[in-house]
């Protein structure tokens, strides 16, 4: 019987879950996700973390628990840096451990992804960890291979126009219609989660808009734009919200953007300032910030989202 591993469909899961399944399921494990977010997993969520925590971590804490009952072993990587000079969020630092203090959990399998360490220190932790799973160097490279060409897939498909829950589930993007380009901008745990956002991306689509997103956009356009700073940024996915945000001000390719944050993100709200003082350049699209947390409510969404577009469709005519 094969060993199962969980791996929660929150934070991260929108970025690398095509890396981490073909990694896993390269060494014999039999990944199983949790479900789309639900009142009680975010409920659950709430429960169980510190009520001091942003959002997306509470909504974590509820997909773990979801799978509890369900697999052997927890996926849950520290993933500390990506590039060179720059560092994830702290709480993906701290992930593994926020998880084991709850008690009576699987077992927590959290290997470390460190690029400011350099590629090669990178490949040895990835060895170590695999190592557990099977004695073969040569079949730990051809998981890994096969998780990076996956993921490497991933992008394409999302670069091509696919939202990642399009590309997960394999359902194609509608048919674009309408005048109206808005470019939702954010962390990709707050846009595409689709309960917590409350389907913002369908709502604006069943508006009209043609509706982009940061995950569109090539890294070479992102990383070129957020180097307009006078100072680089140390977190690498604020900045690739403010890569995106300022590509489509500077490029004139939106009529509008909005840009879903998460109540007590620290970062989150840094860039909003950034984004704000950028908008206020003349000539750049309308920006409305759009912060959510667990007690956000959908009638008030659904009428700041209507009011943007209404405001959007007279400026254009």
């Amino acid at each position: 019987m094969s060993i199962t591993v969980g791996i929660p469909q929150a934070l991260l899961y929108y970025k690398y879950y095509p890396l981490w399944e073909g990694f896993l399921g390269g060494l014999g494990l039999e990944v199983v996700t949790s479900p789309a977010t639900n009142r009680r997993i975010l409920t659950a969520g709430v429960e169980a973390a510190d009520n001091e925590i942003c959002l997306p971590v509470k909504v974590f804490y509820g997909h773990v628990l979801s799978l509890k009952e369900k697999v052997d072993l927890l996926f849950i990587p520290r993933v500390v840096s990506v590039e060179e000079d720059a560092y994830t969020c702290p709480k993906f630092l701290g992930l593994p451990d926020m998880i084991r203090a709850v008690g009576d959990m699987p077992e927590v399998l959290d290997p470390i992804f460190n690029f400011r360490l350099g590629s090669r220190r990178v490949s040895r932790d990835v060895y170590s960890f695999a190592k557990r799973f099977t004695k073969h160097p040569a079949k730990v490279w051809r998981a890994w291979r096969h998780g990076v060409d996956e993921q490497r897939r991933y992008v394409a498909k999302l670069e091509s126009g696919w939202t990642p829950v399009e590309v997960l589930s394999g359902k194609a993007p509608p048919e674009a219609k309408g005048d109206m380009t808005i470019g939702v901008v954010g962390h990709p745990y707050n846009i595409h989660d689709e309960y917590v956002s409350m389907n913002l991306v369908k709502r604006l689509r069943k508006m009209g808009a043609r509706v982009v997103t940061s995950d569109m956009l090539p890294h070479r356009v992102v990383e070129a734009e957020a180097n307009r700073l006078p100072k680089k940024l140390f977190w690498t996915y604020e900045k690739e919200i403010v890569g995106s945000a300022f590509y489509w001000m500077r490029s004139g390719t939106v009529d509008g953007m909005i840009y879903m944050l998460s109540f007590a993100c620290g970062p989150d709200s840094l860039i909003q300032v950034l984004l704000e003082q950028e908008a206020k350049r003349e000539g750049a699209p309308a920006l409305m910030p759009l912060v959510i947390d667990e007690h956000s409510g959908e009638a008030g969404l659904v009428t700041r989202v209507e009011a943007f577009v209404d405001m959007l469709a007279w400026r254009l005519n």
